[in-house]
């Protein structure tokens, strides 16, 4: 018996033994480019210890079972790592910490990884993109690396839903997207509205973050098609950079440099910089531009930083609404290089950006973004518009001048945390922002007829088929200042949102926003006169009506359902608003179109994550189209007195694939439909069921690249990309009073596609890329109503040199 009891207590206090085993857990924190991360924090429940210069660290755990490690350090994002225990000695895995102001680095070393499980600056609050129930696409940083890109709109070839719909004068690049032109409200920059009238340089850019679908909700005025956020490049806290050399068919030079590193422990910098020169296929065509992007990261404390950013980009172009129409029409005898406006023509852009971003985490759950910004955007413009010649091909030239000056500033803040009530999960965002725009446009006198004392528009005439058969001027007509009208815009709007996680597979995502924004009458001033005035609104019966005034709330209500992990199937509604302009029959101003947003769609994640592709079908709805009121017999006696009778629809889907299939094999494709047409008009009004001005049928696009991996040709890198276009009209959309008449002032475009392919090779810090674009030297067209008829670029060849260090 005694011999049973000590057997009995041995046993127990070996089992006690076991329960309370102790473990060391040994590991190495690096950076996404490999690098041991020193004075790192690691902790769990009590327990506490910081890596060594190289990033490797111990840290002794003395409580029983699993235990989470919690991995910080300043200005890095945190995480947290499950780990089970493996004896006296526990060994994990290299763990890698992304900078937490250039998380996006994530996505650039993992290539076209999926990006279902990334939290994008776009959504701001901090939600998975698997989580988020509207279809979402970024392209990252290897994209914009392969393709060579140049602008804006070499970036959005790969969105798909995202059109360039017109690009007038050739320095005016207007995007669609399900539908509606995105418009200068709908592109933001690090969060803060940009203006796309200079094309936006995008050899800053890290990734471009497209939110499809309504995002009134967290940015208020915009469109309802697509909201399109720049990433810039961000200070990093060890030195390196790129310089590179970009050489293209039709004298294109392009020098680039990028240069990031630490000054202090924390104050750390980068400077991006490009000059370009470049000709064009057209005749008589050239582009100039200077651009520089300096930005500083200070890490205040272990849980406060702050971003300063500053861009500047002079851009000149010479202004080309390429071949015109002929008889309303397109007419392929104006040759794809003919150019028709005057030979000194000009645009002159200079635009320039500020922002500081101050991020505190109050908690690993709190977190607060404050984001003040300011944009300048100065344009000078002068030369012959609106190419639109007679059935015989003569066409008398007229000049413009206009000069804008565009100064806007942003405030935002942003209020992110984590809370739960019993076992339910809440991902809160709390908002609000504020904007506010002054815009001067000068007006002026052009004196260019055959007595210099008095006003005159009128050139010369051309023939678009014999250019050179008739005698062009070529001299620079003065001109002098008439007006100047500015117009101040002030906006507002608070917003919450709140994903609510019920289980582990059903969450709810509910938000409402309200808005307030005020356009003030416009003052303006006469420089014959020396005197100011101001531009009233006011109606046909000479009532003053005043500022403008509107306001809007903008709901959004979405069900979420992750059956496993890797899927996600939501639906969703939300509502964007419009302004409208004029007044009803009563004379107050029109208030704002409220449009519904209706969503479906399913993400997936294939073959552990290597493949993503996610499916969405959407139907937007505006049935409070402002038109025109007309009388009994059919006239509009007051184009500005409107009533809310009208209705519109956009139906669509987007299909989106990106993934590495393989080491070194990079895919990323898909495929958008869009229907956009008027349901209802009056008796005169547009004709229904025809597809909108501006939008795009079908829209596809697939690229693959490889890199092969290992042997002798390891860094050989190979790459094919398509673009499909479908159909599309220009011109305006007929009405029913046109229908009658026999008119037809649409202008059907045909589709197109394009074929790219790429090779280069990297040997240690230098790599070469070269790129043959539109290898079959296909012939389309962007058309802006039907006066801007800009030929799509011909076969051309572009080859970057690069070397890091």
């Amino acid at each position: 018996m005694r011999i049973t009891k000590i057997l009995t207590l041995l046993f127990m206090l070996s089992a006690g033994t076991t329960v309370m085993a102790q473990t060391t857990v040994k590991g190495k924190v690096v950076n996404p480019k490999g690098k041991g991360l020193s004075e790192v924090n690691i902790s769990s429940n009590g327990y506490a210890a910081k890596t060594n210069g190289s990033g490797h660290f111990e840290l002794y755990i003395g409580h029983p079972g699993e235990f989470v490690l919690v991995v910080s350090a300043v200005g890095y994002e945190s995480r947290n790592i499950q780990v089970q225990p493996g004896g006296l000695e526990t060994r994990i895995a290299e763990l890698v910490l992304n900078d937490k102001h250039n998380s996006i680095d994530s996505v650039d070393v993992v290539g076209y990884h999926t990006v279902n499980d990334k939290k994008l600056a776009v959504g701001k609050g901090g939600i998975l993109v698997r989580d988020l129930p509207q279809s979402v696409q970024i392209i990252n940083a290897q994209v914009i690396r392969d393709q060579q890109v140049n602008r804006l709109s070499d970036v959005l070839k790969n969105a798909n839903g995202v059109a360039l719909g017109a690009n007038r004068g050739g320095v005016n690049e207007n995007f669609y997207a399900r539908g509606y032109s995105l418009g200068s409200n709908n592109i933001f920059k690090n969060g803060a509205r940009t203006n796309n009238g200079g094309s936006i340089e995008a050899s800053t850019l890290e990734s471009v973050e497209i939110l499809k679908g309504s995002a009134a909700l967290l940015y208020g005025g915009v469109s309802g098609g697509a909201v399109v956020n720049l990433v810039t490049k961000k200070p990093k806290f060890e030195h390196g950079g790129e310089v590179s050399m970009r050489v293209g068919s039709f004298n294109q030079y392009k020098p680039i440099v990028d240069v990031y590193g630490p000054i202090s422990d924390r104050l750390a910098f980068r400077i991006v910089g490009t000059g370009e020169y470049a000709e064009s296929y057209r005749d008589n065509v050239e582009s100039k531009r200077f651009y520089v992007n300096p930005s500083l990261l200070y890490k205040i404390s272990e849980k406060s930083t702050l971003n300063a950013m500053f861009d500047y980009l002079k851009s000149d172009f010479t202004p080309d609404f390429g071949i015109g129409s002929v008889d309303g029409k397109i007419d392929q005898r104006v040759g794809r290089s003919t150019y028709l406006n005057t030979e000194w023509a000009y645009n002159k852009t200079n635009s320039s950006n500020g922002q500081l971003a101050f991020s505190h985490d109050f908690s690993s759950n709190w977190k607060l973004d404050l984001n003040a910004s300011y944009q300048q955007y100065n344009r000078n413009y002068f030369g012959a518009e609106r190419i639109q010649a007679k059935a015989d091909g003569t066409i008398p030239r007229a000049l413009n001048r206009t000069e804008s000056e565009e100064l806007t500033f942003n405030q935002q803040a942003n209020l992110t945390g984590t809370v739960y009530t019993g076992t339910i999960k809440h991902q809160v965002l709390v908002g609000a922002d504020f904007d506010q725009s002054n815009t001067k446009n000068y007006a002026f006198n052009i004196y260019a007829g055959a007595d210099p004392s008095k006003p005159s528009t009128a050139y010369d005439e051309i023939n678009v088929f014999e250019k050179d058969s008739y005698k062009s001027r070529t001299d620079i007509p003065e001109t002098n200042l008439k007006t100047r009208t500015a117009t101040d815009i002030f906006r507002y709007g608070v917003f919450a949102q709140d994903l609510v996680s019920l289980t582990d597979k059903f969450k709810v995502l509910v938000g409402i926003r309200y808005t307030e924004q005020k356009n003030k009458q416009s003052e303006g001033y006469d420089y014959a006169k020396d005197s100011s005035y101001v531009v009233e609104n006011k109606t046909k019966d000479g009532q003053l009506l005043g500022d403008k005034k509107e306001s809007a709330w903008s709901p959004k209500f979405a069900l979420i359902y992750q059956p496993i992990k890797s899927t996600t199937f939501f639906v969703s509604y939300a509502n964007n608003f419009t302004s409208n302009s004029g007044y009803d029959s009563e004379f107050r101003p029109m208030g704002p179109s409220i449009i519904d947003h209706y969503e479906a769609g399913v993400k997936n994640e294939l073959f552990a994550g290597r493949l993503t592709a996610n499916l969405s079908w959407y139907r937007i709805i505006n049935d409070r189209f402002a038109q025109a009121i007309m009388d009994e017999s059919g006239n509009v006696p007051d184009a500005n007195m409107k009533e809310f009778t009208g209705k519109t629809a956009s139906d669509g889907l987007d299909l989106d694939i990106t993934g590495t299939i393989i080491d070194g094999l990079e895919v990323m494709g898909g495929y958008a439909y869009n229907f956009m047409r008027y349901l209802e008009t009056n008796d005169n009004g547009s004709v229904e069921g025809v597809r909108l001005v501006g939008t795009t049928a079908h829209t596809g696009n697939a690229s693959l690249f490889y890199t092969i991996q290992n042997g002798g040709a390891k860094g050989l890198k190979l790459g094919f990309s398509t673009y499909y276009t479908g159909k599309r009209n220009a011109g305006w959309n007929n009405t029913k009073i046109n229908e009658s008449k026999g008119e037809d002032r649409v202008i059907p475009i045909d589709p197109f596609t394009t074929f790219d392919f790429s090779a280069g090779y990297t040997y240690r810090n230098w790599s070469i890329l070269g790129k043959i674009s539109n290898i079959s030297n296909e012939f389309n067209y962007y058309v802006h109503e039907n006066y801007s008829v800009n030929p799509i670029p011909p076969r051309s060849f572009t080859t970057t040199l690069s070397y890091k260090f």
